[in-house]
């Protein structure tokens, strides 16, 4: 089944807040050129970790009551996430974070995973998979993967939801991917905020000379997943992501902010997963940076995308259950 989405829809608004626009244009003048400016050795790989948990945790914490239980199970290390008021019950979300494969974890995201367990009333799953250079391909996929089998010996598939942003979204379509050659089941839903496809950045590069992204320079940009495919060719099949005739998939949302250069690699999932016979709606929020659903202390947009992409996967979990009692 095949389903055509605009880039427009209803409830997106038409441009963006001030608040968006001054946050857009405060990271393009302060945080643009220290993000270019920052070497990948070691000494400038901590200090882009610190710098990257600080501002998650002034521009996204965790909602006050949150409960967190780190889990350590063998391969998989993460946590659990819930919102205050929230319980284990028959269902849960999978959530897997950015970080171009270099800089986030578990703790940077855990405000974001916490208020998305807010707005769907589910306890989420945060994986905190090993990051470059220390681990190289395909130590994140694997994690990711461990980490998915874990949660199908405690909920059935159908179940389960996967909600990811940034180099997040190229584990989750990887997952699926793998799952569909292993012969194990998709997980209901998934919802992406501004996916990384492109592992060369080279959508990314063609979308900056359309428009210049307000947090980081396409070039600059490319070296931290070039950390975890280093020695590897471009083309290696897990790495330039395609989608199998006969794959399942799930249903996905995919949403990006408007001013990021990730737009295009959103578009372009979008175009491959519904070559594939996938149902995909595509979200482009107009003046959006970079996983701004994570910045809700700067930009009002941030709830309401949340928001939606909780609806969605709240819809397609029901769906899940009605179908089966049809069947």
């Amino acid at each position: 089944m095949t389903r055509s989405t605009r880039t427009s829809v209803p409830g997106v608004p038409a441009a963006p807040s001030l608040r968006a626009g001054l946050a857009a244009a405060a990271a393009e003048y302060g945080l643009r050129p220290l993000n270019c400016a920052i070497p990948l050795n070691t000494p400038g790989i901590w200090f882009a970790r610190n710098l990257i948990a600080a501002i998650m945790a002034a521009a996204g914490p965790p909602p006050s009551g949150t409960i967190v239980d780190p889990v350590r199970a063998g391969a998989v290390r993460g946590e659990w996430v819930r919102a205050p008021g929230v319980e284990f019950g028959r269902r849960a979300i999978y959530y897997i974070h950015g970080s171009g494969y270099v800089l986030c974890s578990a703790r940077t995201h855990r405000g974001l995973a916490a208020r998305l367990s807010r707005e769907t009333g589910l306890p989420v799953f945060l994986t905190d998979y090993r990051l470059a250079p220390e681990h190289r391909f395909p130590a994140a996929a694997d994690d990711v993967a461990a980490g998915y089998r874990w949660l199908l010996q405690r909920y059935e598939a159908k179940d389960l939801a996967v909600a990811c942003d940034s180099a997040g979204g190229h584990l989750a379509l990887d997952l699926l991917v793998q799952n569909g050659t292993r012969a194990l089941p998709p997980p209901a839903a998934v919802a992406m905020f501004s996916p990384l496809l492109d592992l060369t950045l080279n959508l990314a590069a063609e979308q900056e000379r359309r428009r210049r992204d307000p947090v980081i320079s396409a070039r600059a940009a490319a070296r931290l997943p070039g950390q975890y495919t280093r020695g590897l060719p471009a083309d290696a099949p897990r790495l330039r992501l395609t989608v199998p005739a006969g794959i399942e998939l799930p249903p996905m949302l995919v949403q990006a902010g408007g001013a990021e250069m990730l737009s295009a690699d959103a578009r372009r999932l979008h175009e491959l997963v519904r070559a594939a016979g996938g149902v995909c709606e595509l979200e482009i929020w107009p003046g959006q940076v970079h996983v701004f659903q994570a910045l809700p202390r700067l930009v009002p947009e941030a709830d309401l995308a949340l928001r939606r992409a909780a609806q969605f996967l709240g819809a397609a979990l029901a769906a899940r259950t009605d179908v089966e009692r049809v069947s």
